[in-house]
């Protein structure tokens, strides 16, 4: 069995526009911190030093995360739309099918055609609740300032196309789902048209769907299908994401 990890590192050096802050508290910091709550001394423990710790601020989007539903919008199918802890974990374990869209210029929105085209060169059908992974190679550029602008999107027609084929989660290593955000302003800014801005991700007020943001070694996968994919989001209350760590398993 192989596993490949398909996430990016939480890191104080990332250029996304939401970067973690971490700090980190070594072994030092640890035996005082202990002694402080055991009524002891630092030099108690051997060294002078006792556990490790890490301070993480982040948002709920930061890093390789699963959107919820209720991230796009309070209601989806004509009722409440449900948070990351509300759905099934069924979701999130499934046959992987990869489309390398990595010969596509960064801001191409990706149309229906391109799913179709792609599916006969990999001569595969979709079957529901498989986890569909788009590769444009973005993570290349987690570290680069253009990061965020570095990655082809996928239509609102796409989107819901692959909705009605049965897909629940499909996830990205672009930053986000949708051509780039200020490409879709500045589009917005030239037509006013209503169906521009964050167009894919409302697509979730119709139909109920999760998207994985940030994935990374996508041309790592061997072959675009006949793979699993785990991508467990973590449990949080309420939340519109949770962080996740997906791998693809190779038999």
């Amino acid at each position: 069995m192989k596993i490949i990890d398909l996430s990016v590192p939480m890191d104080n050096q990332a250029k996304e526009p939401f970067p973690p802050k971490i700090e980190y508290d070594a072994h030092e910091k640890g035996a005082e911190q202990a002694a402080e709550i055991l009524g002891l001394e630092a030099t108690d423990f051997p060294d002078g030093k006792a556990w490790a710790v890490e301070n993480v601020t982040l948002t709920t989007h930061t890093g390789t995360h699963v959107d919820a539903p209720w991230h796009y919008a309070p209601f989806s199918e004509g009722r409440k739309a449900r948070t990351i802890d509300e759905l099934p974990l069924e979701w999130f374990f499934g046959n992987g099918v990869l489309f390398d869209f990595s010969n596509k210029a960064p801001g191409y929105e990706l149309q229906v055609e391109d799913f179709e085209a792609k599916l006969q060169e990999m001569n595969y059908e979709l079957k529901p609740y498989d986890i569909v992974l788009i590769r444009t190679d973005a993570d290349k550029n987690y570290y680069q300032e253009n990061y965020v602008m570095s990655h082809a999107g996928v239509s609102a027609e796409a989107t819901r196309w692959l909705i009605e084929k049965g897909i629940k989660v499909m996830g990205t290593d672009g930053w986000g789902w949708d051509i780039p955000l200020p490409l879709q302003a500045e589009q917005y800014r030239e037509t006013k048209a209503d169906n521009i801005l964050w167009a894919a991700h409302f697509v979730g007020k119709e139909k109920e769907y999760c998207q994985i943001e940030k994935l990374a070694n996508l041309d790592q996968l061997p072959s675009p299908t006949g793979f699993k994919v785990a991508c467990f989001p973590v449990k949080i209350s309420g939340a519109s994401a949770g962080w996740a760590r997906p791998v693809a398993i190779f038999d």
